[in-house]
């Protein structure tokens, strides 16, 4: 039998791996969803360490008790105030080990679930999400937002992977307050208007798709957010819910860090930076932004679109009840130092707010934060930066 060489190998250099976390491994929804979980939850491990802050652990750990009940798991407690922050995590990893934790639970808020999974992270641990209210997408995604423990954002982490387990119950959610499902329809918002800038001439496939993902949530949320608002627990309530915490979230998985955010959330990373914004949540302080990356647009570039757009979202704002101005934001007093502060945190060098196709500079960000809800200019001169685009089309 005649000898066969093996084949060359390839001197060519190969492609870059790119890992996409996507989705979490499993998702559970529905009515009382949590109380049907025990058996998912408990094929992570049976020492559980819930992280969440007090309140909520006050409320929801019974809840949980009785749904891990028949699986004999033992079950430990930890608050992760003050914030998401670096103090916080050193001390909730001592718990990890005091308790010989086997997965993480996170229960609550943006805030906790971030800690939650950053720990999970850290200490190579499954982790389980239970958002309690509509507010973002961070039970899904595989990204942890740190604080100081002032609650001034820093950074953010990117995971290995997305939650292992999400749980999204609607009777859980319909306890929170009606304001955190409206934060969450205005950080929801916020997919379409940076995706479609950052990423809305991209020609890679799943780019492409994220971009029109983020497309079609605007559409859900425009075209059932004021109706779900008015019936809590109906259908339309229930897909509200879904579009705010479960397709935002493939979204970011889809499009990855380049199709995650630019200006409008830059313009809530820099607020927090003032104290007293401390009293508007996140999907407030991104809804907001919005407004400012648009007014941007106009400003800079004559973007007839962007103007329309922000004209558009002043009023679906009014109708569900969205803040407009720093006044809404309750920031109406702050003073020109805490505000050129924000500015100059929002415009860093390593601010999403560049991945905007033309430069800015804190003098004009803080000219467009104030004016947010001013008229259309029609006819405003180009400030000889890059051309218009279209990505706002309405």
């Amino acid at each position: 039998m005649p000898n066969q060489s093996l084949p060359e190998l390839s001197t060519q250099t190969a492609p870059s791996l790119f890992s996409l976390m996507v989705a979490p491994g499993r998702v559970l929804r529905g009515q009382r969803a949590l109380e049907q979980a025990g058996d998912a939850i408990a094929t992570f491990g049976r020492r559980p360490l819930v992280v969440g802050g007090d309140r909520t652990l006050s409320v929801t750990l019974p809840r949980l008790q009785l749904a891990l009940k028949q699986q004999k798991t033992d079950i430990a407690q930890a608050s992760y105030s003050p914030d998401c922050s670096t103090r916080s995590l050193e001390s909730l990893r001592k718990a990890v080990t005091d308790h010989q934790a086997d997965v993480i639970i996170g229960i609550g808020g943006g805030k906790a679930l971030d800690t939650a999974k950053l720990l999970a992270h850290q200490c190579q641990l499954p982790v389980v999400t239970i958002p309690t209210s509509g507010a973002t997408c961070a039970a899904w995604t595989a990204l942890s937002n740190v604080y100081s423990d002032e609650g001034a954002f820093l950074y953010d982490v990117s995971l290995d992977r997305c939650p292992d387990l999400l749980v999204l119950d609607y009777e859980l959610i319909q306890t929170a307050p009606q304001r955190t499902l409206i934060a969450g329809i205005g950080d929801a918002l916020a997919k379409w208007y940076e995706a479609s800038v950052s990423s809305g001439h991209s020609d890679q496939t799943l780019m492409i798709a994220a971009v029109q993902q983020a497309r079609v949530l605007r559409d859900i949320l425009f075209q059932k957010a004021a109706a779900a608002l008015k019936e809590p627990g109906s259908e339309v309530w229930r897909e509200v819910v879904d579009a705010s915490v479960l397709l935002a979230g493939v979204i970011g998985g889809l499009g990855g860090a380049q199709c995650r955010t630019v200006a409008a959330h830059a313009v809530h990373n820099g607020l927090t930076h003032i104290p007293a914004a401390h009293g508007a949540i996140h999907g407030e302080k991104v809804a907001y932004g919005i407004l400012v990356q648009l007014r941007l647009e106009e400003m800079l570039q004559s973007n007839q679109l962007a103007a329309t757009a922000r004209q558009q979202l002043l009023k679906f704002y009014a109708e569900i009840g969205l803040p407009q101005t720093l006044d809404d934001l309750g920031l109406g007093n702050i003073t020109l130092g805490e505000f050129r502060q924000a500015a100059e945190i929002a415009c860093a060098p390593n601010s999403d707010i560049h991945r905007l196709p033309f430069r800015v500079v804190p003098e004009q960000l803080m000219a467009a934060m104030i004016s947010t809800t001013a008229p259309v200019e029609v006819g405003r001169p180009n400030l000889g930066l890059t051309s218009a685009t279209n990505h706002n089309d309405v």
